[in-house]
């Protein structure tokens, strides 16, 4: 390798509707937590597409509507370049949220691998087509520039087979229908940051939830997933921004059945209308929604439901653990709502949870009071350095 500072490695974290990405220097180790350069593109496929970077305000980006993802994706492209000056970047790491029953590693993108990944788009159709058009891109434009594929699915597969099975007949769990768990980048990175705070106690009982516009819950032994509450797609377990988490599949049946929706029609709406938008029928964002709550009772009520899905979810794997020793809130929701964090954990009372409300409203490293029976803590997460981390172990 070249010497520290000039080689690079770029993440893309690709989504539906916005792509993230941040530059870090491949050439010190260990590898930075902090990204040398980030940004993020918003608002993809809308008049309202943005792009915003180092911390800036987002600005207006015109893209072309007749493909305004390809065209986010070159005005990224430059922007790197630009960055990059007459630094080298050798490796691109990409988020892709599905490796299905194969890939349980970071692995180099080949042609083998990419036809694999386009395999899995059934599995998660609404994620997995935009990291493929990222990487096929830049395929087309630097074949010889190795890129790694990072798996959201990857932290789940110490799950035991109990807990990734489907009650369907035996003949679904042979094609590849199982619980997969999602969101394992970010617990990936939890699973170092907490053994550094916490050291072995973080080995216990313990139990992280992920909370962002896609939430989740994963419960950890050893710092290993044990269980988690997304199972088959990133429609299951808690209730989200705007997509609905677990639900009856009898009322799929009774919206097509009875309602006739047409199946696109109910995934948008499983997806895209439910959560606490559809609740509120005024946001998907919780911050708005407690500003509102005094005077709007379906935002009060959205919220009520939000923090009675995740209790009763977290009450699940407390179970399945036998206990809990260690509860911890990440993502943007996790990491910034003191409020709902507080709702939360006020109902987990049973279980000796004391909140120290100073330090919540400071959003503390340990949010615990002396007397709680259960450490509360609040840990950034750090997806991006974890996919980086990845690349360069394979440069």
């Amino acid at each position: 390798m070249s010497a520290p500072g000039n080689d690079h490695v770029l993440v893309l974290n690709c989504g539906s509707s916005s792509i993230k990405y941040a530059l870090y220097d491949a050439g010190q180790r260990p590898l930075p937590r902090q990204a040398l350069w980030s940004g993020k593109v918003e608002g993809i496929g809308t008049p309202r597409a943005s792009h915003s970077e180092g911390g800036q305000p987002p600005a207006p980006l015109p893209l072309d509507p007749a493909n305004p993802y390809h065209a986010a994706l070159e005005h990224i492209e430059g922007q790197v370049r630009a960055q990059l000056g007459h630094h080298r970047l050798v490796a691109v790491a990409h988020r892709v949220v599905h490796g299905g029953a194969k890939y349980f590693e970071p692995v180099r993108v080949d042609a083998q691998v990419l036809a694999d990944l386009r395999a899995y788009i059934p599995l998660a159709p609404l994620h997995q087509p935009f990291a493929l058009e990222a990487i096929e891109a830049l395929l087309e434009r630097q074949p010889h520039l190795l890129q790694v594929a990072c798996f959201d699915t990857a932290f789940h597969h110490t799950l035991p087979e109990v807990e990734q099975m489907l009650p369907l007949p035996y003949a679904a769990w042979e094609r590849g229908l199982r619980r997969y768990g999602f969101h394992g980048l970010s617990y990936a990175y939890q699973a170092v940051a907490l053994a550094e705070r916490h050291g072995d106690a973080a080995r216990d009982r313990t139990l992280v939830a992920h909370l962002g516009s896609g939430a989740s819950l994963c419960a950890m032994r050893n710092l290993q997933s044990v269980a988690t509450t997304m199972g088959f797609s990133a429609l299951d377990g808690l209730m989200m921004g705007t997509r609905c988490g677990a639900l009856d599949p009898g009322a799929v049946i009774y919206l097509m059945e009875i309602e006739k929706l047409s199946l696109e029609q109910v995934a948008h709406v499983l997806y895209h209308e439910s959560g606490l938008l559809g609740v509120s029928g005024l946001s998907s964002d919780p911050r708005e929604l407690l500003r509102q709550e005094s005077t709007h009772p379906q935002a009060a009520a959205a919220l009520a439901l939000y923090v009675r899905r995740i209790v009763r979810e977290i009450g699940a794997l407390v179970a399945v653990l036998g206990g809990l020793d260690l509860l911890v809130f990440t993502a943007g929701i996790g990491e910034h709502n003191a409020e709902i964090r507080l709702r939360i954990c006020a109902g987990l009372g049973y279980l000796g949870v004391r909140v120290d409300e100073d330090a919540n409203l400071a959003n503390g490293a340990c949010i615990s009071a002396l007397d709680s029976a259960v450490k509360v803590g609040v840990e950034p997460t750090n997806e991006e350095w974890v996919a980086a981390r990845a690349a360069v172990g394979l440069l």
